[in-house]
Parts: C-alpha cells; sequence; structure tokens
C-alpha cells in the first residue's frame, strides 16, 4: 500500500508574524488548493480552544470550505475533541461534509487534554474517557443511517436518525487519536483507524490490541504525525523554520505541563533548546522523534528510516507551522512535492 502524505493545517496567527485574521484563513485554503494541485493526499485539520493564536476552535466549516476547494484529496480531522461536541451535531455535520465533498470526509477525534478546554465550560476532565466512548458510540450509529435512542451517563436520544445521511458506507472512517495504553486499546476495541504523535512503539501497542480484540490489523490504518521542513539547503532549511517550530514546542509543552496526564508531563518544557541553539544544531527532537528538517536527501533518509521502524500508512505532516509565511509555506511543499513525495510512490 502507498504511504499517503498529507498536511495538517491548524490555521494559527501567533503575534510573531501576526496578519488579519481573514487574510490568514484566505492564504491557508489557497495553500490547501495548492497542495493538492502539487500532489499531496490528504488535509488535515486540528482542533484547541481559548488559544491567543487563533488555534483553530472550528473544524466542521472549515472542512466543508476545504470540500469546495478541491476534488481529489482525502479532508480530515487531526483531531475533533470529542467530549466537548454533542454527538448529534458531530454526526450531522461529518454527514453533511460528507455529502459536500463527494465522500472525501474522515472524522478523528480525541479526548484532549488542556484543563482549560473542560474545566472553564464546566466539564469535568475526569469524563473524558466516559464521554468519549459514549459519544462516539452514537455518532457511528447515526453516520451508519441506524436510528438511536438512548439514556445514557452523559447523553438522552429518543429515536434519533439523522438526514441527510452521510455518503460512505457503512460510514466515513472514524480514526481516534491517543498516547495513554489506555486510550490506545480503546481505539482498537471500538474498531477506529488509529491517529499517533511520535515514537513507533504507539503504532506495534495499536496492532497488538487490535489483534487482541480479534481484529485484522491489516485492516486499520495508522496516521502519524511529524514536523516537517526542506529547503534547498539544510542550514537554510532550520533558518527558516527554527522559531517557529520552537514556539510549536513550546505551547505544545506548556499545555503538557499544565495538563499532567501521565508520568513526566510536569517536565515538558525541560532541555527545550533556543532557538539560535536549534538552529546550530540542525537537529530537534519533537514528540520522541527527530523535527524532519533539512534537504529533500535528508528528509527522503529519515522518512525511510521510519518506514523501516514500524507500520504506519499516512503520515500528517505539521509543514503549515505557526507564523510561517504562506509563501515559505509553499515553497517548502513544493520542493517536497517535487523531490520527496516520487521516492515513496509505488
Amino acid at each position: 500500500m502507498n504511504l499517503r502524505f498529507g498536511v495538517l493545517w491548524p490555521f494559527r496567527n501567533p503575534s510573531h508574524n501576526k496578519v488579519p485574521w481573514e487574510h490568514l484563513y484566505k492564504s491557508h485554503l489557497d495553500l490547501i488548493a495548492d497542495s493538492e494541485a502539487m500532489g499531496f493526499d490528504d488535509a488535515w485539520l486540528t482542533e484547541h480552544h481559548f488559544v491567543d493564536d487563533g488555534y483553530s476552535p472550528s473544524l466542521l466549516p472549515i472542512a466543508a470550505a476545504v470540500s469546495q476547494r478541491t476534488t481529489r484529496m482525502r479532508i480530515g480531522t487531526f483531531l475533533v475533541l470529542a467530549p466537548l461536541h454533542n454527538p448529534v451535531r458531530l454526526a450531522e455535520d461529518t454527514a453533511t461534509v460528507d455529502l459536500m465533498s463527494n465522500g472525501r470526509f474522515d472524522l478523528g477525534v480525541g479526548l484532549g487534554y488542556r484543563r482549560k478546554e473542560f474545566s472553564d465550560q464546566g466539564i469535568s476532565h475526569t469524563e473524558r474517557g466516559g464521554r468519549l466512548q459514549e459519544g462516539m458510540a452514537i455518532v457511528q450509529k447515526l453516520l451508519s443511517g441506524e436510528s438511536v435512542t438512548i439514556d445514557g451517563k452523559y447523553y438522552y436520544l429518543n429515536d434519533i436518525q439523522i438526514s441527510p445521511p452521510a455518503l460512505q458506507r457503512p460510514h466515513p472512517p472514524i480514526w481516534l487519536g491517543a498516547i495513554a495504553p489506555k486510550a490506545i486499546e480503546r481505539a482498537a476495541k471500538m474498531g477506529f483507524h488509529f491517529q499517533s504523535v511520535g515514537p513507533t512503539e504507539l503504532n506495534a501497542a495499536y496492532d497488538g490490541a487490535l489483534t487482541a480484540a480479534g481484529r485484522n490489523p491489516q485492516e486499520y490504518n495508522i496516521a502519524t504525525m511529524r514536523a516537517v521542513y526542506v529547503a534547498q539547503s539544510r542550514s537554510q532549511a532550520w533558518e527558516e523554520c527554527a522559531q517557529h517550530l520552537h514556539y510549536l514546542t513550546e505551547c505544545y509543552g506548556k499545555w503538557f505541563a499544565e495538563a499532567n496526564d501521565k508520568e513526566g508531563d510536569d517536565k515538558a518544557l525541560e532541555g527545550l533548546p533556543t532557538v539560535d541553539e536549534m538552529i546550530k544544531a540542525e537537529a530537534f527532537n519533537f514528540f520522541g522523534e527527530d523535527a524532519i528538517v533539512g534537504t529533500p536527501d535528508d528528509a527522503k533518509e529519515m522518512i525511510a528510516d521510519y518506514v523501516s521502524r514500524g507500520r504506519f500508512t499516512h503520515m500528517v505532516m505539521q509543514m503549515a507551522l505557526p507564523g510561517l509565511a504562506p509563501n515559505l509555506i509553499r515553497k517548502s511543499m513544493d520542493i517536497f512535492a517535487r523531490n520527496v513525495l516520487p521516492a515513496f510512490r509505488k
């Protein structure tokens, strides 16, 4: 099976390179259309809330816009924070985007981890797992065309069937993003594809959980996120992207430290190099894997190494780094499409 390459679009507008919001949205929708013309397979969208840089809080409207600017590429969420969403609304919006895109939509969901997104809306972070499990069982049934009646812990529905239905059958592909072992197991048990960040050990854990649940791993997809930026020379690549990659990592580190969901998260920011140190070292560890920054040959080598270490089907690339100018995003995508993509096309 061909490895699929997609770009992650967080629609972030940080203070270090701020532009008017409407310009940001227009330039990124233009870039997504460009990415399809260049030969990328997927456009992935990602959700957070109440972030100063506008990290996109509203994915399904963006997905609908992308569906009208593209004709071939698949559009997916990496990921929707399921516990914050009403499952009927999520199913209806998913079905609508699936119709508008002519069956090109993938729904990726996850628990979320930022306390502020939950507690400041009156939702206990301890309810996330229960809400996700109950809510996504409902979403899956509604998207499959079933009529749903449930008197659950979190949701009550009486004979609900959505109309219009989704185009894809039995339903649009559903993915679950996870890092913790319990959450990876949940993805396998529910029969959802897996969205992963970083080390290939997580992918192996998912395959093991699929097998334990009596499922065939070859029937399920794994999408894995990596930071990627290419230029004609390694030094140029680092000089152009280091500030934006540093900002991205610092944000995630702060959020992980605040959430402190698993051991070591409180130390997420320890040892973060400065921008100058990153440029000098021409190397940086991002979520347990080296950032793929450098020449096309560097990228080919690093991706080939990653492929050799474990199974995955989709690569989700953080190329639209927060604050990076649209012309640099476009240039990096173009170099990657011309020089790296062909090496992984069978």
